[in-house]
């Protein structure tokens, strides 16, 4: 593998490192990741006029809907600039899977009405997919769309609805033929979150933070305008995607970024009582958490490398996925033990502001959001490996 960028990805990683240098809002980086939002607070709006006027809160779309058409290398490099500069991604949701959708599936009217409302920041979006009996086995999903007249009415409930409280449109999957196999008789519809008949309320995790809800639709009317793409073939829209970046290299720097602010802490506060149980064993156990970082971010440079020789990773995002999130817990972890009982302190006045509890408990659910490992681990047996499904 050739690390070395070429002359024309050189250019490009410095004008996107010159762009940060000068552009980007400057927070407190070993801010307890929970009050990151409200840190950054008005900022980010400021930040989201820079990157709009460059195209690049959507880096991947092409030109002509706002993006900057950009390709999977140059992708990779701007993401991996903006994590080491710690620079806030916009856009979301919006950005990242409604939009594409819209600009593959979407009719001239829905790419109107949308697509500048979201580079603009004027409206937020949450997904619609999973149900409390249909996580994994999403196609097994239940909530019902009926025909009549103009309109569709939905009832069902949707689970795990990451923003809901904070959302104005929902892109979401309903069955709309009961007596098809399940992956079809499923359409894609956008909901406006307004509409009579929905309601949300919040699922508080382990952490205390509200990301999470459970939205319950009852009589809920949507115009048959707003189907994406045929009814009852849902499902395969519902899998689009532009030729995206698949690398999460922002995931392995930010591994290895978390470990550089654990080792800083433990030096400068090294012989208090908060670092005594930072004892020998652990500084192999860090040794550890170091090294597997560093494979992190090989994991992602190897899914970039298939992409751009024009493949297609499968089983190789798998692995980084698994990797990464099982990575984010064992560093977890290690604070947590190194901390010992001041581990079980949190708040600004807290040891480490509180980080390293607050890591421990989010990351429990990192396994499971995305694909849990179990999926992940299924996905490279199978298609990694070759073995036979059980």
């Amino acid at each position: 593998m050739d690390f070395r960028d070429t002359p024309e990805q050189a250019a490009w990683r410095a004008e996107v490192r010159e762009f940060l240098e000068k552009e980007r809002p400057r927070v407190d980086p070993d801010i307890n990741p929970m009050e990151l939002a409200r840190e950054r607070g008005g900022a980010l709006r400021e930040w989201r006029d820079k990157l709009a006027k460059k195209g690049w809160i959507a880096p991947a779309w092409p030109k002509e809907y706002g993006g900057a058409g950009l390709g999977v290398m140059e992708q990779f490099i701007m993401n991996e600039e903006f994590a080491e500069a710690r620079a806030p991604q916009v856009g979301g949701m919006g950005v990242s899977m409604i939009g594409p959708t819209l600009i593959i599936h979407g009719n001239d009217d829905q790419k109107r009405e949308h697509l500048g409302a979201i580079l603009r920041g004027e409206v937020q979006w949450c997904q619609g997919y999973s149900e409390p009996g249909s996580g994994s086995d999403l196609a097994s999903l239940q909530t019902r769309a009926v025909r009549d007249g103009d309109d569709f009415v939905i009832n069902g409930q949707k689970i795990w609805t990451s923003g809901a409280h904070n959302a104005d449109w929902m892109f979401m999957l309903a069955r709309t033929d009961p007596d098809a196999p399940k992956h079809r008789g499923i359409t894609y519809f956008l909901v406006d979150m307004k509409s009579p008949g929905i309601t949300v309320r919040p699922l508080i995790n382990m952490a205390g933070g509200h990301q999470f809800n459970e939205v319950f639709f009852e009589d809920v009317r949507v115009p048959a305008r707003n189907v994406v793409g045929e009814i009852n073939r849902g499902w395969y829209i519902g899998t689009t995607t532009l030729d995206f970046e698949r690398s999460s290299i922002g995931n392995a720097v930010g591994q290895r970024q978390t470990l550089e602010y654990y080792l800083r802490y433990w030096k400068e506060h090294r012989g208090k009582p908060e670092t005594a149980s930072a004892s020998a064993a652990f500084a192999s156990e860090f040794a550890d958490r170091w090294i597997e970082a560093a494979t992190a971010k090989m994991l992602s440079y190897r899914v970039i490398s298939i992409q751009a020789a024009g493949r297609v990773p499968n089983h190789e995002a798998s692995i980084a996925k698994l990797f990464n999130t099982e990575l984010s817990q064992r560093i977890a972890r290690t604070a947590m033990k190194a901390l010992g009982t001041s581990a079980l302190l949190t708040g600004r006045d807290a040891p480490m502001k509180g980080r390293a509890p607050g890591s421990y408990l989010q990351t429990v659910s990192s396994t499971i959001a995305g694909g849990t490992s179990e999926i992940q681990r299924n996905i490279i047996a199978t298609r990694g490996l070759g073995l036979p499904r059980g």
